[in-house]
């Protein structure tokens, strides 16, 4: 059989010298017996596939909210196109593509009903404020449990990674940087793809310096990326893209900024009142009516104020349980 201590060798024969082996993890809060077959990152990546909090990413916004069709991008599918750009870049690099698989995995779980403008809600009106990247981590750390574990207990690089993803602090791990640009180049690349399938933008749009340097479709710009971060980042201690790219890069975010994620049609002001009617009505019905929440989080009331539980059980709603739960609780039913 070739288990864990197999892949473990294989690692360190591999791997550059910059990339994280497992055997050499700092381990997890709490100390468990490894499994025979996987890896210390490989078993990460399996229980955050198999958490609830992984499948709901499904009905959660990307960045149109309540889209018509059906070839729109959810939090799911993002997720998913952050592994794949992350996984191909960690074995160009030379790093450890299960954890890096893990980090990317993760790193969303903590992501409102809504999207960003979910997000922006929960900031207002939550005190001490909302960031999705600690939400993640409070999800594997805390609130997906099983019988006998609290949390997912994972690892410290993959936690590290996910805390890390976005924010100014850099993730410990070349692998979790490589997370954190390629979560970047996914969500612009795929978020121009469905801008354009909208009608929001169209190709010509784009800025033509950027094009001439990343490409002029999806597949090129990802193919650009991709490369540059290999080329730049093998035998580093460090993952990054070159200069130019970067530059490029950024300048395309810029412009998506302006003209997609602030644009009227997309964050229509009805639609954007109505997150926030809903989002926040929800929040405030759970602070003033704590014993309508889940058993699971009235179990931490000791622990954690009623705010913080509020807090946790809105940011882990979809878009459509949300939608659901505020016409029940708050629409009289003949005017559902």
């Amino acid at each position: 059989m070739f288990g864990r201590i197999e892949a473990e060798k294989r690692e360190e024969q591999f791997l550059s010298p910059y990339g994280m082996r497992s055997s050499e993890s700092r381990g997890r809060m709490t100390e468990e017996e490894k499994c025979s077959i996987r890896t210390e990152f490989q078993r990460d990546r399996d229980r955050i596939i198999h958490s609830k909090a992984f499948r709901r990413l499904m009905h959660k916004t990307q960045v149109f909210l309540a889209p018509e069709g059906d070839h729109y991008r959810t939090r799911l599918t993002h997720t998913i196109e952050v592994s794949q750009i992350a996984r191909t870049i960690a074995r160009g690099s030379g790093l450890n593509e299960d954890l890096t698989e893990a980090i990317a995995m993760g790193h969303d779980l903590g992501h409102t009903p809504f999207g960003h403008s979910g997000e922006e809600v929960l900031n207002k009106v939550h005190p001490g404020g909302f960031r999705h990247n600690v939400q993640s981590l409070r999800v594997v750390d805390v609130l997906e449990s099983s019988g006998s574990r609290r949390g997912m207990n994972l690892t410290y690089e993959v936690r590290n990674g996910i805390l890390n993803h976005t924010g100014n602090a850099a993730p410990a791990t070349a692998e979790g940087q490589v997370v954190k640009i390629s979560d970047r180049i996914a969500y612009i690349n795929h978020d121009i793809d469905d801008a354009i399938r909208s009608g929001i933008i169209t190709a010509d749009d784009l800025p033509k310096d950027c094009i001439e340097i990343l490409g002029d479709t999806h597949k090129k710009r990802i193919d650009t990326l991709v490369r540059d971060m290999i080329e730049n980042s093998f035998g580093k201690p460090e993952a990054s893209l070159s200069r130019e790219k970067a530059e490029a890069m950024n300048e395309l975010r810029t412009y998506m900024f302006k003209s997609v994620y602030h644009n009227s049609r997309v964050k229509r002001a009805e639609d954007v009142n109505k997150v926030k009617i809903i989002v926040e009505s929800l929040y405030n019905y759970f602070v003033e009516n704590p014993d309508e929440l889940s058993d699971e989080l009235l179990a931490m009331r000791d622990e954690y104020s009623i705010n913080e539980l509020a807090k946790d059980h809105v940011a882990g709603m979809t878009d459509r349980y949300a939608m659901n739960l505020y016409d029940e609780l708050f629409v009289a039913k003949g005017w559902r």
